[in-house]
């Protein structure tokens, strides 16, 4: 018989406590689902676990799976589960809370391991694969993800159906690593962080700042190009903005603030929004007016845990491509597609053509803003314009911002991962909190709608997306370093000048590489920075003025006439359209 891959996953989390179990008595279990690639489960004993113990676990696994379990279940009431649980102070933290009186609650017996659980699991252990699971790291992980409490140790297994598919994912994540960010950060010399002064900020060199800077200037020119206007807000704000905003109360802990020498209390910017409101709210609008696009590149601050930071991909400071089109109700569904091909197209330009897109629906919180009815009007008005357009997408329940419903786009990258980048959040709340309006075509008041958009999100986080998807071999025109002319000796140093100046004057940012070194050792070096072009020049260059170039990822080499290089560089170079 055969499984759903997520029932594999979750029986093996259950043999994994097995095993754990039976190497360590002393360990007392939290929990642990299946999750995209794999599973978790979080324990709490005295052994620190570490990549020592993983082939000792994973054999135990094996041992096993190979001795035929069953996997049974059975229902037992409250007071039944409390005994057996009484020595498993997790299980019975959640056995306390539990609050449906009467209700039986399941539990599922494998081999000597029981476990507070839902299911479905296999019917035997014969069922699971036996190598086609492997233990990927621990990290720690707080009892209910609250740092409050302690701190477990949570074991990550990637697991598939067959070995096959095992084999081809650690291949795809040998590659990622090769791929990471900050290694390509590193060997290309685009930026590093210092965890002891600022953790979680870049630093920024200046290759990598070239790059910041392009993309930035590429999404200014397409915006301007689309009617926005771009703005500019103050980085640090009174405290009382963000509670007017609902921020505080949503996102306060994850604030960075303090108190000036007045008393009052201030914030770094921990988005843009609010701002962006009161920009809007300058002077008075007309129907004619609108659309309105407000944009801004706004370096905004936000605390994540230490344990949750990782390269570009996640930051404590970062910079939001964000814009707030401020529209009426009957353009609304034409400005959510209008914003939904911009984001596409975009995406297209930098080769991610694979976009998937939800809808992330409203969560019951204590901090979602506005009434139910605008809600509806709202969750309804993106569904209509995603059904009207014959959009695909999925549906995201609970996911949406606290203000409004949202549509995320989510790009595929050359290594098959996913990633949440731009998106469009309609809000009907913020308006009405700082009182905008426009006057309309009967004279009077109306309240506009506003829509938050991004169309990559974060420029640290998609610029970490762009690096690890082309594994640092970035399109010509946002390299920062197109070309290096580098002479085989010092004789052709001249030449090589003249080769770069002749580039630059063509507006191709080039340079000579005229080290005291050997010329294949400055190749080697070049490459693994991934320089596009190495132009290399000699007599033979230097006599039919000439260049031989080394395209990054080609092994051939071609010489063509320095004329006819400038010329094919000047096209190169140029920005998308």
């Amino acid at each position: 018989m055969s499984y759903p891959i997520e029932t594999i996953r979750h029986s093996l989390a259950h043999v994994l406590a097995a095993a754990v179990k039976k190497l360590y008595p002393d360990v007392k279990f939290a929990g642990g689902p299946a999750i995209e690639n794999g599973f978790y489960y979080d324990f709490d004993t005295e052994h620190r676990f570490s990549e020592d113990d993983f082939e000792k676990i994973e054999r135990e696994m094996r041992d096993l799976i190979k001795s035929n379990g069953r996997f049974e279940q059975r229902n037992v009431s409250l007071d039944e589960a409390k005994e057996i649980f009484a020595s498993q102070p997790y299980k019975m933290e959640w056995l306390n809370e539990y609050d449906a009186a009467g209700e039986a609650l399941s539990i599922y017996t494998f081999r000597d391991f029981v476990d507070l659980c839902r299911g479905p699991h296999v019917e035997s252990s014969k069922d699971l694969p036996r190598d086609a699971f492997k233990i990927r790291n621990v990290a720690g992980a707080y009892w209910k993800g609250d740092a409050k409490n302690k701190m477990l140790q949570r074991i990550y297994v990637d697991a598939f159906a067959s070995k096959e598919e095992l084999d081809e994912f650690l291949k795809m994540q040998a590659e990622a690593a090769a791929r990471d960010n900050r290694k390509l950060g590193k060997e290309m010399d685009l930026f590093h962080f210092e965890p002891d002064y600022a953790p979680g900020a870049v630093f920024w060199h200046d290759k990598g700042y070239k790059i910041y800077r392009k993309l930035i200037e590429y999404l200014r020119h397409r915006q301007e190009r689309a009617g926005y206007q771009e703005i500019s807000t103050p980085s640090v704000m009174d405290r009382s903005l963000w509670e007017r905003s609902g921020h505080w109360a949503k996102y306060g802990e994850h604030n960075y603030s303090g108190k000036t020498q007045d008393g009052k209390t201030f914030c770094v910017k921990p988005m843009s929004c609010p701002g962006g409101m009161l920009v809007f709210g300058q002077g008075i609008k007309s129907y004619k007016d609108l659309p309105l696009y407000l944009a801004e590149f706004g370096k905004v601050c936000r605390y994540e845990a230490a344990g949750g930071l990782s390269g570009l991909m996640r930051v404590r400071e970062f910079t939001q491509d964000d814009a707030h089109i401020f529209c009426t109700e009957d353009q609304l569904e034409a400005e959510v597609v209008k914003i939904l091909r911009f984001i596409k197209d975009i995406y297209a330009k930098f080769g991610f053509n694979n976009i998937s897109m939800k809808l992330a629906t409203r969560k019951e919180s204590e901090f979602r803003i506005g009434s139910d009815d605008i809600w509806d009007k709202a969750e309804g008005a993106l569904k209509h314009a995603l059904d009207a357009n014959g959009i695909e997408y999925e549906i995201a329940p609970g996911d949406a911002a606290f203000y409004g419903p949202k549509i995320d786009n989510y790009l595929k990258d050359a290594l098959g991962r996913t990633w949440q980048c731009g998106t469009v959040q309609l809000d009907m709340n913020l308006p009405e909190r700082f009182d905008l309006s426009y006057i309309g075509e009967d004279g009077e008041k109306h309240r506009p709608i506003m829509l938050h958009r991004a169309l990559v999100g974060s420029i640290e986080r998609f610029m970490g997306v762009l690096l690890e998807s082309t594994g640092g071999n970035l399109p010509l025109w946002l390299s920062p370093e197109p070309v290096v002319v580098t002479p085989i000796s010092e004789k052709f140093r001249e030449y090589a000048v003249e080769v770069a100046n002749r580039l630059r004057d063509a507006g191709v940012y080039a340079r000579a590489d005229l080290r005291d070194e050997k010329v294949n050792y400055k190749i080697r070096e070049l490459s693994l920075a991934k320089t596009p072009i190495i132009a290399v020049v000699g007599e033979k260059e230097m006599e039919n003025k000439t260049v031989t170039l080394r395209r990054l990822g080609v092994e051939k080499q071609e010489t063509v006439s320095m004329d006819e290089f400038v010329s094919q560089m000047r096209d190169a170079v140029k920005m998308p359209a």
